[in-house]
């Protein structure tokens, strides 16, 4: 299984990115969306079921939705009121049976 991460970029406190993640192979099942700040851990934005049950941590919520397009394999992050503080690499995986397969990862910077 192979991800492709993109929609990253850099925009101003209060505007808005999606970032989409194509995922190629079968049987996947739970997708989510991660990131890494300089010098931090990385922590999860969302996360999203085959049957589309989502969950967010409450940094994001309210902000962020996760969507998916099972035909295309294919998941999304709507980033709404984005702040500095979502400055991050932003990294996407996919669960596949018991193996977690992780995208390139897409820079957002958000700054005036």
């Amino acid at each position: 299984v192979q991800l492709q991460a993109s929609g990253g970029g850099l925009v101003q406190p209060g505007g808005s990115l999606r970032l989409a993640c194509a995922a190629s192979g079968r049987g996947i099942n739970d997708m989510g969306w991660y990131r890494q700040a300089p010098g931090k851990q990385r922590e999860l934005v969302a996360r999203i079921t085959y049957g589309g049950r989502t969950n967010y941590p409450d940094s994001v919520k309210g902000r962020f939705t996760i969507s998916r397009d099972n035909a295309k394999n294919t998941v999304y992050l709507q980033m709404n009121s984005l702040k500095p503080e979502d400055t991050a690499v932003y990294y996407c995986n996919a669960l596949v049976l018991t193996t977690v397969y992780w995208g390139q990862g897409t820079q957002v910077t958000v700054s005036s």
